[in-house]
């Protein structure tokens, strides 16, 4: 009989060595992508609403 390696599937809480030491070196591009994604959405909701397009500027890192 052959064994097989036994795999856990990935819960919000495990911890991620991989992924922080990645966020350490590149920046967390995930939370940057939701900032962009919620900005765009906010300006998307003024525009269809009438107001006039601000432009602010780059988030601050």
């Amino acid at each position: 009989m052959t064994s097989r390696p036994v795999t856990s599937r990935p819960t919000g809480n495990d911890h991620l060595p991989v992924y922080e030491s990645l966020v350490r070196e590149r920046g967390d591009v995930v939370a940057e992508a939701r900032e962009v994604a919620e900005r765009t959405q906010h300006e998307a909701r003024q525009a269809l609403a009438g107001h006039p397009a601000t432009r602010p500027g780059p988030a601050p890192r």
